[in-house]
């Protein structure tokens, strides 16, 4: 027996199977194809075969590892993995048209309100990233990917320098209410986009709708627009409860720093030490920067002994398979 394949993804919270609209994608397409993936939830990309996620491991040399949710998708399609196996021309044909309306309208404006609107970025999209990105990347990783989504953001709308403002806000938003809206209009009332089994767009569509629905934002404009359209609220619900079920219920209450008397790493030393040694990273980082671009040069080095840190332990999360 072949062994499975595995996706590497970002862990989920919020009552969704996966914080990240690409991760969400490729899990509920997996889920819609019957493809036995074995699923590793995890906080730290670099853990990855290609340093990002979601990312899906082959058998195959020639294939290597994947990255793009459009790739991963048709590579489990070439084993036989196809949940669009039904579709007709004129529904393959709506699916590119829809997927590709989804991608141009509706994508941009997630990007901003998760990364870009600075309420929702500090109160909620940093501050989850760093609480769950292992230390000492939690310091490095969230700006990190906040530089990546913006670069992602001036790409896809063709300008390399775009800049937030409230401008681009109004444009964004317009556009991603308009596709919510024609989305809605689409489905209609039917259990999914193209009757009683679901496709690629409804994974693309669900990938795209969920987060909107469950992540509770400070700015939540594109938030109540979706509320507003019962039959796309109910159709993510739906998918949720039925291929997600372990994840499809409310969200739990977030904890607020409450730790238990017997936690010796949540004591107040343990976090004045975490402090320091933070304090001790950044200042490495931006030496060893500063040696590499040659603004600071070492002329003479006396032996000192090698100052070893800590060692850090990552957890990771796996979740069964699909």
């Amino acid at each position: 027996m072949a062994a499975p394949l595995e996706l590497y993804c970002w862990k989920g919270d919020w009552g969704l199977p996966s914080v990240d609209t690409d991760c969400l994608t490729v899990l509920a397409y997996a889920k819609f194809a019957g493809a036995p993936l074995k699923v590793h939830k995890i906080t730290n990309p670099w853990r990855s075969p290609t340093g990002t996620l979601p990312a899906l491991k082959t058998t195959e040399e020639s294939t290597g590892s994947l990255s793009k949710p459009s790739n991963i998708i048709i590579h489990l399609r070439k084993q036989k993995y196809n949940a669009d196996y039904d579709l007709s021309a004129k529904e393959g044909a709506d699916t590119l048209a829809f997927v590709s309306l989804l991608e141009e309208k509706l994508l941009p404006a997630l990007i901003y309100t998760q990364w870009v609107d600075s309420k929702n970025y500090v109160d909620v999209t940093r501050r989850w990233y760093a609480e769950n990105i292992p230390f000492p990347l939690n310091f490095l990783l969230p700006n990190r990917i906040h530089n990546q989504q913006l670069e992602r953001l001036r790409l896809v709308r063709g300008d390399p320098t775009l800049e937030p403002g409230e401008q681009l806000e109004k444009e964004l938003y317009h556009d991603a209410l308009e596709c919510m809206t024609l989305l809605s209009q689409r489905l209609g009332s039917h259990k999914f986009f193209f009757g009683d089994s679901p496709s690629s767009l409804d994974a693309y569509v669900f990938g795209h709708l969920a987060p909107l629905l469950k992540v509770k934002l400070p700015n939540g404009k594109l938030q109540q627009h979706l509320n507003s359209l019962d039959n796309l609220r109910h159709y993510c619900t739906n998918i949720l409860i039925l291929y997600f079920p372990s994840e499809g219920g409310e969200p739990p209450i977030r904890k607020v720093s409450v730790h238990s008397d017997g936690s010796d790493f949540d004591s107040e030393p343990h976090k004045r030490r975490k402090q320091i040694l933070s304090v001790l990273f950044a200042m490495g980082s931006m030496l060893g920067y500063a040696i590499l671009m040659g603004i600071v040069s070492i002329q003479h080095i006396r032996p000192q002994a090698a100052l070893v840190g800590p060692r850090h332990i990552e957890e990771e999360e796996e979740g069964d398979r699909l």
